[in-house]
């Protein structure tokens, strides 16, 4: 059994958009440090979160290395090739698909729908003698999953038979012998969860994308595969199990049996729809004999989580039933096979929040009255209570709440506003003012703080009326840059000014500091700074004019000497007296 389970989270590409959340039919997403990763055991392997991510952060497990490695150790490797390839590879034939499957290594390529018509030999059997009660299809694992975990009620509904794909693989391993391997290829991510708890039919499955990226990795381009026409899906082509990939397509099959005509054939697609028919609903409620085809994804098969979906769904619904030779009655075949299966239930079990848990989640994020329930979806979770639950069980964060988050960054700003010393102010592309502090209004004047007492923050007045540089903040809007003025000349004061874009060509914002008393400072301590160092220069000035008068003098006497005194070593001593003094 695989460790890794089929669906995960690269959280370095997860953009906390909580998506996932929100789309998820189970909420079996747990968002920690921003980034949203798949619970596995609330999880029922839909995929359809792979599907919606827009960053493309949920990943499917590549299973193309379990195939490689099986197809290395030399053993038999088949495919069991679900139905639904002919929408997917379009206009590629069976014969060039089978050419390119044993390419990759396989030996044989096989039909999924073989198995579906064993499925349904053996559910049309059971239901010639129902008369009561309905019977839900198994063909789907993820209706099968979400019945275990979350209706586990209706788990004795299931009909007792082993899905298509698993009948399938036991129906080679009963033809080609127990020791070969089965890798299973369709469009399904569920399909690796039924591979992984019955290893001892299904060796691995692989999506249609893996499919191609295999295709790709070998070089193997399907438009330019050269078959020849001996190629054929062994033991024997399909027939009518091809229609499965389509909704209702397993009621069809049942339908050509006459003695099914009591039965309220019933088909369902799209989970919540089923979720629909079912909440609420107890098995013994049913007086009928109903049987209900169940698929996951909407229109069935043909559009499930592992395709391309290049086509309009109509497109590819036509496909599948072109390529199916439906025949006009049941035909009659002998099942060896023991496809006898029975579901457990998986109840999800998650801890109970008490009311007081909720009501201290709920004030967590701000809301203590109803009033404050906004029930806006944000979060992902249809109401604010079903997100507060989800923080008691630790599957949420408070910052998922976008009203709480909104409303605490007004917050901070309208106190960061309210406290700054300077003054701030917040334009639109039409220069009408988005915001200001009182700050601002108190800079310029006693006219404009009125206004700001009568309407704090003077949405929608007109900055070309407040300031007369208006020009800077249409120079900002038009040019992208920021603009600085330091000590900008206004009337008797001096103001710096920083403008700088906030959203480009549509909004910029300015804080303004009136440094008027701070220059005259400036001023007066560089006028106090000057003089002091005049003076200074006049004092040095003052003493080298009387060190040159001395040193004139000493020359003056010393020439005398000389002129008196010819003794040189006299001379050479009188000189160094002079030295000694002077030092």
């Amino acid at each position: 059994m695989h460790k890794a389970y089929p669906i995960y989270t690269v959280e370095t590409e997860c953009q906390d958009c909580y998506k996932c959340v929100r789309h998820c039919p189970v909420k079996a997403i747990k968002v920690g440090n921003g980034h949203a990763t798949v619970i596995p055991e609330l999880c029922i392997a839909c995929g359809h979160c792979v599907e919606i991510c827009p960053a493309h952060a949920k990943k499917v497990r590549n299973d193309i290395t379990i195939a490689k490695e099986f197809i290395k150790e030399n053993k038999a490797v088949y495919v069991s090739l679900a139905p639904s390839w002919i929408s997917d590879f379009e206009n590629i034939s069976p014969e060039q698909m089978i050419t390119a499957l044993k390419q990759l290594g396989f030996i044989g390529i096989s039909e999924t729908a073989l198995g579906a018509q064993a499925v349904t030999a053996n559910v049309a059997d059971m239901l010639k003698n129902h008369s009561q009660g309905a019977i839900i299809s198994s063909a789907c694992p993820v209706i099968v999953e979400y019945i275990r975990k979350y209706q586990s009620d209706f788990v004795p509904a299931i009909s007792k038979f082993l899905s298509p794909a698993l009948a399938h693989a036991g129906l080679l391993r009963q033809t080609y012998g127990k020791d070969i391997a089965v890798i299973f290829i369709g469009p399904c991510i569920a399909k690796k969860n039924e591979a992984d708890r019955h290893p001892e039919l299904i060796n691995a499955a692989l999506t249609f994308n893996e499919l191609r990226n295999w295709f790709a990795q070998e070089n193997i381009n399907l438009d330019n595969v050269i078959s020849n026409n001996a190629e054929a899906f062994v033991p024997e082509p399909a027939e009518e199990g091809a229609i499965y990939p389509i909704a209702g397509g397993m009621n069809k099959t049942l339908q050509l049996i006459p003695e099914l005509k009591n039965i309220v054939l019933t088909d369902l697609d799209g989970l919540e729809n089923f979720k629909l028919t079912l909440d609420d609903l107890k098995p013994g409620q049913i007086d009928e004999p109903v049987f209900i085809e169940a698929l996951a994804c909407n229109g069935g098969c043909v559009h499930g989580p592992g395709v391309q979906h290049k086509s309009p769904g109509l497109l590819e619904r036509l496909r599948i039933t072109a390529n199916c030779r439906l025949p006009e009655t049941s035909p009659e075949r002998e099942y060896k096979l023991n496809i006898a299966d029975t579901q457990k239930a998986d109840n999800v079990e998650e801890n109970e929040v008490t009311l007081q848990e909720l009501q201290q989640a709920l004030r967590s994020i701000g809301k203590t009255t109803p009033e404050d329930e906004l029930n806006c979806g944000g979060c992902g979770y249809d109401s604010c209570r079903n997100f507060a639950t989800a923080l008691v069980q630790q599957k949420a964060e408070t910052s998922m709440c976008v009203s709480f988050m909104r409303k605490q960054a007004q917050k901070k700003a309208n106190t960061l506003l309210r406290t700054i010393p300077s003054g701030v102010v917040i334009v639109d592309q039409n220069l009408e003012l988005i915001e200001c502090n009182r700050r601002f209004a108190e800079i310029f004047g006693s006219d404009i703080l009125d206004t700001f007492e009568a309407k704090p923050g003077m949405g929608g007045a007109d900055l070309k009326r407040l300031l007369p540089f208006y020009d800077l903040f249409t120079n900002c809007l038009n040019g992208g840059r920021d603009i600085y003025r330091n000590s900008y000349r206004l009337d008797n004061r001096l103001l710096d000014i920083t403008i700088f874009s906030i959203e480009a060509n549509e909004v910029v914002g300015a804080v303004i500091s009136d440094v008027t008393n701070t220059e005259l400072r400036r001023e007066q301590i560089a006028k106090r700074a000057s003089e002091v160092i005049n003076k200074n220069l006049n004092t040095v000035q003052d003493i080298a004019c009387k060190l040159g008068e001395h040193m004139a003098e000493t020359e003056i006497l010393l020439r005398s000497i000389s002129e008196e005194y010819a003794d040189d070593k006299l001379l050479d001593d009188i000189k160094k007296e002079f030295k000694r003094g002077g030092e």
